[in-house]
């Protein structure tokens, strides 16, 4: 079993910045870490994944540029830094976890999900 906790989100105006945190326990602590985000009314979408050693990151086309993920293993803890926040990506804001670092549309392995964390972008 892994357990997820997110915090950091909030409200924030348009073109702010918020950092979201994800920290992990019990198993899994050589696993790949990731976020993903639901607006009300739209389906839960990939954002930013990253593997244990950090080596290998994606982004969804929708936020490269402006969001970044990174992780401490020694806290066990993954952040995402968001900058240049639009009301589009107001959203709950989910961490997950996998075994391995795959987050195709298609995968149907093992993960884990935290209970999420709103953000809120104003215009």
């Amino acid at each position: 079993q892994v357990q997820l906790e997110e915090s950091g989100g909030g409200l924030v105006q348009s073109g702010g910045s918020l950092r979201l945190f994800c920290a992990a326990s019990g198993r899994g602590s050589t696993y790949a870490l990731g976020w993903f985000r639901q607006a009300p009314g739209k389906e839960r979408e990939f954002v930013a994944s990253i593997t244990w050693s950090g080596t290998n990151i994606a982004y969804a086309d929708s936020v490269k540029g402006r969001f970044t993920i990174s992780r401490d293993n020694a806290k066990n803890t993954v952040y995402l830094q968001m900058n240049s926040l639009k009301p589009e990506d107001t959203a709950v804001y989910h961490c997950n976890s996998r075994p391995v670092w795959d987050y195709s549309k298609n995968y149907r392995g093992l993960e884990y999900w935290g209970q999420g964390t709103q953000v809120t972008v104003a215009s």
